[in-house]
């Protein structure tokens, strides 16, 4: 027995070193206390399991002590780590469980990297931890329930990752959390009733989730709340009344879910601090309470598509910091008095009244709105009369929505003191007379839609100043006169241009062709004529291009086959002719292809969108043949093989010199022949001149 312990003693420094060796390099598991050695071969082996591609850790080596190294704090007394702070470092990798041997960890900051993986249970060993900021990776796989050991824990924000499965129960039992920042990942299930358990906690953000069921009627005993967010899920019900008795909540954002019911008339009197009302793109319905002016500091009121009916409040005025509001797409009633009392309102930023049943005319003192305003919206509704010159005070304005109303009369011309403005929008009215050569003078604009009025005259040359451009619609007018070239020349249009259904005349010019980034292109139902610019081919972003309803002749151009991405073409009820150019059936998205009333001929290609006899339209073309049969057309003539036309005509060529040069050869041939045979006429006859005269007497 004697001997027995000895050998245990004398091997009891080897087993001793062994248990110290796993402790420094296993995550903490044992009894044996760690040391800052611990922390040092932690910090190590965490760096390891990362990729530092821009060397932030080239400080963590041997050369210094780990406490000076990038991104570490220590404490004074023990000189261990009790922060690890490494937010925007650009690391990529997963997190070590190793990092559950830094047990004297009070924050842990590792934002804004691009950490991938499941967040390591043994981060809940960490009894000390505060603050925990994984937010912005791409973190993946559950939240860990363990976390509920981390009683000390005040801050958690896991924002913007990839984590999915439900929010465990356990950490309603953080007594002491404060924040709970679940923000946009893949989260399911409910809100856990156990979160009203959270006696201490002030912003729970559970936003862009896939949460569903109803709210928690407990979550109305949270009596610290100041901030509850739960928008972007599939919430349903009512809201719980327990909740309208926060009296410290300051932001309430429960925007697109499929929650109901009505909002309390006393609302504003029982959240007296309420900053931010955000209850858009829900079911709810009734009036807007009369109360909420008693909520002075409020600022943001989005109450946009859901069903609030009535007046809007007329004491709105007596928030002196409204800044938002957004009723768009509800059921508000008619009048627009309510305006004049939001002139008190000094640091209104955006109104949108757009998509109600509000009607009479704009009030004057519209234009009296706060200077800092930069959109105004008052589309889709019924109001009537003028627009108010007054409008033109507002010059600090971004965009002006007054579309789809009962307007009449002219277009300002004050609206050229909108420098600074972007989007103007003034289809669907009943406006007058000629489009104001102002409006060239914006050249901040981006979007302009005029159509569907009543606007005369030619378009003015000036809109070529907007260079900006992105969509221009002045379509469904009684507009005449040619295109200015300086318009349809606008290489800056990305999007949209529509000129359709006026009364353009000339030709389509030239410089249409410098649109090289236009996506769609409609000047249907004018009265343009002459020839397609080949120029056309250079539209090389072009998706949609509408040309029906016009006199264009001659053919299509060939160049049409380098709109590589074309899907829509139509050049119907035009005064086309020739054949199709062979390139059309080689565009590899063309899906719809109309060429019907013109007097295209020959033969119809079978592939491309031409396979598809649902994809095209050929009607009124009564000289094309072939194609696919469901087309019905009539067979193309076989091709006789025969000489050529030019062969047949050099054959004719070169028996015609040939004769010529014979009957040449032999005309000369005869005159040399004449001219010999004259010749011995000639010395026979100077011969007989020599013989002497002798007489038939002296002869006999």
């Amino acid at each position: 027995m004697k001997l027995h312990q000895t050998n245990l003693f004398a091997f009891w420094p080897i087993l001793l070193f062994s248990i110290s060796l796993l402790c420094l390099l296993q995550p903490t598991m044992t009894a044996i206390p760690p040391t800052n050695e611990t922390d040092r071969l932690a910090l190590l082996k965490f760096k390891e399991s990362i990729t530092d591609t821009y060397m932030m850790l080239s400080s963590w080596n041997d050369s210094m002590h780990f406490c000076h190294w990038s991104g570490i704090t220590c404490g004074g007394r023990h000189q261990r780590v009790t922060a690890l702070d490494l937010q925007g470092y650009k690391l990529r990798g997963s997190i070590s469980p190793y990092i559950s041997n830094l047990t004297f960890l009070r924050i842990i900051n590792l934002q804004n990297n691009s950490f991938y993986d499941k967040i390591p249970h043994e981060v809940g060993h960490l009894f000390r931890l505060q603050e925990l900021y994984l937010n912005n990776n791409t973190l993946e796989g559950e939240v860990p329930s363990i976390l509920s050991n981390c009683s000390n824990a005040r801050i958690i924000n896991f924002n913007w990752n990839e984590l999915n499965g439900k929010i465990p129960v356990e950490l309603g039992s953080l007594k002491k959390l404060e924040t709970l920042a679940l923000r946009a990942n893949n989260l399911t299930g409910r809100i856990p009733q156990s979160f009203g358990n959270l006696s201490s906690i002030r912003n729970l953000s559970l936003p862009v989730n896939k949460l569903v069921g109803n709210i928690p009627y407990h979550i109305g005993h949270l009596k610290s709340l100041v901030r509850f967010s739960i928008s972007a899920n599939e919430i349903s019900g009512t809201i719980p009344s327990s909740l309208y008795n926060i009296s410290s909540l300051q932001i309430i954002s429960i925007s697109i879910n499929q929650l109901s019911g009505t909002l309390p008339a006393n609302i504003g009197l029982t959240l007296p601090n309420l900053k931010s009302l955000a209850f858009g793109i829900n079911e709810f319905s009734g009036p807007i309470p009369i109360s909420l002016c008693n909520a002075s500091q409020l600022q943001i009121l989005d109450l946009t598509l859901n069903n609030f009916s009535g007046l809007v409040p007329t004491n709105l005025g007596n928030l002196p910091d409204l800044r938002y509001i957004d009723l768009y797409s509800n059921c508000l009633g008619r009048s627009l008095y309510f305006l004049k009392s939001l002139t008190n309102c000094s640091r209104l930023d955006i109104l949108d009244f757009s998509t109600n049943q509000f009607g009479g005319v704009l009030p004057i003192p519209v234009g009296n709105l706060s200077t800092q305003l930069t959109r105004l919206y008052f589309g889709n509704n019924e109001i009537s009369g003028t627009i108010p010159v007054t409008l033109g005070n507002l010059v600090n304005l971004i965009a002006l929505g007054l579309e789809n109303n009962l307007f009449t009369g002219l277009i300002p011309t004050i609206f050229k003191k909108f420098q600074k403005i972007q989007k103007l929008t003034l289809n669907g009215n009943r406006l007058l007379a000629e489009i104001p050569t102002s409006i060239g003078s914006l050249t901040q604009l981006l979007e302009l839609h005029l159509d569907g009025n009543r606007l005369e005259g030619s378009i003015p040359p000036s809109l070529g100043n907007c260079q900006n451009l992105q969509i221009l619609s002045i379509s469904q007018n009684n507009l005449s006169g040619f295109i200015p070239p300086q318009l349809i020349g606008l290489s800056s249009l990305p999007i949209l241009l529509n000129l359709s259904h006026n009364s353009f005349s000339g030709k389509l010019p030239f410089e249409v062709g410098n649109l090289k980034n236009i996506y769609r292109l409609d000047i249907s139902e004018n009265n343009l004529s002459g020839e397609i610019p080949n120029s056309i081919g250079n539209c090389f972003s072009l998706e949609y291009l509408s040309l029906q309803g016009n006199s264009f002749d001659g053919s299509l151009p060939s160049s049409m086959a380098f709109l590589k991405g074309l899907k829509f073409l139509d050049v119907s009820r035009n005064n086309l002719s020739g054949s199709i150019p062979k390139g059309l059936e080689k565009l590899p998205y063309l899906k719809e292809l109309n060429l019907s009333f013109n007097d295209i001929e020959g033969e119809l290609p079978t592939e491309g969108v031409f396979k598809n006899a649902s994809a095209i339209s050929m009607i009124g073309n009564t000289k094309l043949c072939g194609g696919v049969p469901q087309l019905l057309l009539p067979p193309c003539p076989v091709k006789v093989i025969k000489p050529t036309k030019s062969l047949s005509f050099k054959l004719k060529i070169a028996i015609i010199v040939v004769v010529v040069c014979f009957l040449l050869f032999s005309f000369i041939l005869f005159l040399h022949r004449r001219k010999k045979s004259k010749r011995n006429s000639s010395s026979l006859d100077s011969t007989i001149d020599l013989l002497p005269n002798v007489s038939y007497k002296m002869l006999y």
